[in-house]
């Protein structure tokens, strides 16, 4: 057995988002940090993030309107401590990203006195989104990497995909460190750490049609499932209504905030159709708005319904959302003058790792932040704008938790090296391959925007049948980005599964025509690996 490289830190962040760089940054003063970024530093859902970040900012907008609005979406099981909390410490997470440099848009009110342009976005009661145009994830992303980048104490392992965490034994709650995969040597390597954070973002890739970039493939949720973290309401993943529906746009994102701003779905003959769904229209929450638009493509027969902004003015809308005109206009559609053709996608992990208001998981020592985190902010739907709050406001929560427990003692037994001695280089790829797309379409199939329970057995039966594959393969082969992200995706199916399975309602984002109606009581679904039912064979 030969020995495995390893590095060490106080603090190892996995995940290069906008949760996991202010953490990097709020701790970056007072320890050494290393993050793990899965591919290059710029690149993961944060940077896709259009419309913008909920605060309140508004004379005539209040903290209570927002946890208002957020319990509305979140369809009566958010926890409204966490949701108050979140709401309480907006304003002040964003003045801290405003000071490391993030371009906010402005405006001049009456008096000639700068303000930040704030605008509307669906289930919100008012203008509370500061923006930076159309690509708000894209200015923070920037912003913070830029501000990473320059921090001597920390240091980024860019193209690393973490595979396990190491616990210090099997039946201790700490963990010690993490197997990472340095793609780039293509060899294993151990990071040894005391505190670790789980930062990796959401798991949409688990989906045919999704929003989210290549590396959303749930491997932090995978990885604490592993390592024995509760998880919960994997059920309520949002499929984001409108992402632009044509073969040369991959999965570019149509931002909320054009409906915001007056844009409204309509047939392909233009009529409007949303105000036979929701009394609130075109700004009704997005489960709502992305059942409607897929039951009027299935009704009508029909590969995409359209967004039109075309009756505002063009100087507006080339003001507000340059980044869409821009693509729109690449793929010969001009939204000053017609409508955006739009399909719902995969979008958003409303449910996670079980966290508390420190980001604490059920392991002592490690945290989770962000997508990859169940807080309770979200309930059965996350309301739009909320994602890169929650990235910010428990970022800093996580760090204080982190610095008032800094001195605790912290054990240095050893670590397993890496075993690769009896695994070869893998003879067909195209197992992975496979079984990688054949996953991906029957979860869209059967465990998409509306579920049945034979639909959601019947995925069971794959799931596990995929995963007896998969495991014998990882215990074969020598590791590979693809096979380490089949792996987690095959536990996230499982996951996603066994909670829908376990949901006997209807309610925000998952959608069962066996159970159509909701219950008088309900809460989220928490699963434990010493607890749940064996027949899952999680």
């Amino acid at each position: 057995m030969q020995n495995t490289v390893e590095h060490r830190c106080d603090l190892l962040v996995i995940g290069s988002g906008a949760a996991g760089l202010s953490l990097a940054l709020k701790m970056a003063d007072h320890c050494n940090v290393i993050v793990l970024s899965k591919s290059d530093l710029n690149e993961g859902s944060t940077r896709y993030a259009q419309g913008g970040i909920a605060a309140v900012f508004d004379d005539d907008d209040s903290i209570q309107s927002h946890v208002e609005d957020t319990l509305a979406a979140g369809a009566g099981i958010c926890d409204e401590n966490v949701v108050r909390f979140a709401a309480e410490n907006a304003k002040a997470s964003m003045q801290w990203l405003i000071s490391r440099g993030v371009p906010f848009d402005q405006e001049k009110d009456q008096d000639g006195n700068l303000r930040f342009h704030l605008t509307r976005e669906g289930g919100h009661s008012h203008r509370r989104i500061l923006h930076a145009a159309d690509a708000t994830g894209e200015a923070v992303q920037s912003t913070l990497a830029e501000n990473v980048a320059q921090h001597p104490s920390i240091h980024l392992f860019e193209r690393y995909n973490a595979i396990d965490l190491i616990k210090q034994n099997k039946t201790d709650k700490k963990c010690i460190g993490a197997y990472v995969w340095n793609r780039k040597k293509e060899q294993v390597e151990i990071i040894r750490s005391r505190f670790i954070t789980l930062a990796t973002g959401g798991a949409s890739k688990v989906y045919q049609y999704t929003s989210n970039p290549d590396v959303s493939s749930g491997d932090g949720i995978a990885m604490a499932w592993r390592a024995g973290c509760d998880i919960a309401n994997m059920e309520f993943n949002q499929f984001h209504p409108t992402c632009l529906f044509h073969p040369d746009a991959g999965n570019f994102l149509i931002t909320e905030a054009l409906r915001g701003e007056g844009a409204f779905l309509c047939h392909p003959d233009g009529t409007p159709f949303m105000h036979k769904f929701d009394e609130r229209g075109d700004l009704a929450p997005r489960d709502v708005v992305a059942r409607a638009i897929d039951f009027e493509m299935k009704r009508l027969g029909e590969d995409c319904m359209y967004l039109d902004i075309s009756h505002k003015p063009s100087d507006f809308i080339v003001k507000h959302f340059p980044n869409i005109y821009r693509k729109c206009r690449s793929l010969g559609i001009d939204i000053t003058r017609q409508p955006i053709p739009v399909v719902p996608a995969a979008h958003y992990s409303c449910g996670g790792v079980v966290t508390d208001l420190d980001a604490r998981t059920t392991l002592d020592n490690v945290y989770a932040i962000g997508e990859v985190a169940y807080t309770g902010l979200h309930g059965a739907n996350r309301m739009a704008s909320n994602s890169l709050l929650e990235c910010v406001v428990f970022a800093h929560a996580c760090a204080k938790h982190i610095l008032a427990n800094f001195d605790q003692d912290h054990s240095r037994c050893d670590i397993r090296p890496w075993d690769e001695s009896r695994v070869i280089d893998s003879d067909e790829a195209v197992i992975i391959q496979h079984n990688w797309h054949e996953l991906r379409l029957f979860m869209w199939d059967f465990v998409g925007i509306v579920r049945t329970n034979k639909r959601l057995e019947r995925a069971m039966r794959r799931i596990n049948l995929l995963k007896q594959e998969i495991d014998e393969y990882y215990s074969n082969f020598k590791v590979s980005n693809n096979m380490l992200e089949l792996r987690n995706l095959l536990c996230i199916a499982q996951l996603i599964v066994a909670c829908a399975m376990e949901r006997k309602e209807s309610r925000g984002l998952h959608y069962n025509l066996d159970y159509p109606d909701l219950l008088e009581k309900s809460g989220p679904t928490i699963i434990r690996k010493s607890t749940f039912k064996k027949s899952a064979e999680l």
